[in-house]
């Protein structure tokens, strides 16, 4: 049976959720009575994830494991399509899956700076391809876990590959900007953007040295993807406060450049 606090039961996709705040996520959502969609970015990952979570207290007849490696926009477009087949309604999409950019500039099989496309295109293009069953139930979210650090970002509209000028920082922050920016484009679903707060998590060393348990940070996420919460379409939370999201953020000329871009990027590997 469902708990009191989620009368029905929903279908959720958490990306990225075979550690830490990702991981955490599903197993929360799942045990509200939720359908979780456990993303891994492989199968031996995945299936760990999976026994981890029961071993948790999870029932596994709550999950479904899908696998993509988002650093292969083919795999994340073939996740999609068995996802939408599968799940014809979708009620929650946690865009949770990131990863710290390298030290030295990494270039995907597609052509992009590695963190640019894990932390954003990918996560672009898998909403955008699951529009049907976000759409199928009015009342969908999208919740895309972003970082504060895109305040301090700028999205190199020139290089966004970074090829010219890298640091690993930038391009992690440029990679949550446009991840913030992206919860703002207009779609049948309410999207937001969120900043779980400084957890500790593989991506502390970007932050600090220390930081609170990813339990905590998963749990602000949840209370996002909770029909309780009332929710701002395109807002920007830090932690469990709506807080105003970096100027750039907030421009709407920015939201259309940004989805113009993706969207060259993600159809030039489709081509």
């Amino acid at each position: 049976m469902s708990s009191a606090a989620s009368p029905a039961s929903r279908t959720v996709l958490v990306t990225g959720a075979t550690s830490d705040i990702g991981w955490e996520t599903a197993r929360l959502l799942a045990g509200r009575g939720d359908t979780v969609i456990v993303h891994a970015p492989d199968q031996v990952s995945g299936d760990d994830a999976v026994a981890r979570l029961a071993a948790a207290g999870v029932d596994v007849l709550r999950l479904r494991l899908v696998v993509a490696d988002f650093s292969r926009l083919d795999e994340v477009r073939a996740m999609a399509v068995r996802i939408a087949e599968e799940h014809p309604v979708l009620d929650v999409l946690v865009n949770n899956a990131a990863v710290a950019a390298p030290e030295r500039r990494t270039v995907t099989a597609d052509g992009n700076e590695l963190s640019f496309q894990v932390n954003f295109l990918a996560a672009y293009l898998l909403t955008h391809e699951l529009a049907g069953p976000l759409s199928a139930r009015p009342g969908a979210r999208v919740v895309n876990v972003s970082s504060s650090m895109h305040r301090t970002a700028s999205i190199s509209w020139n290089d966004p590959q970074r090829a010219k000028r890298y640091s690993r920082l930038a391009a992690y922050a440029q990679s949550q900007l446009a991840l913030t920016v992206f919860a703002r484009e207009k779609a049948p679903w309410t999207s937001v953007s969120v900043h779980p707060g400084v957890c500790d998590t593989g991506l502390l060393p970007l932050y600090a040295h220390e930081g609170d348990p990813a339990a905590e940070g998963a749990a602000r996420v949840v209370r996002l993807c909770d029909p309780a919460t009332e929710l701002v379409p395109g807002a920007y939370y830090d932690r469990t406060a709506l807080s105003p999201a970096a100027p750039a953020a907030m421009e709407d000329r920015t939201v259309r450049r940004l989805c113009k871009l993706a969207d060259q990027l993600v159809t030039a590997e489709s081509a």
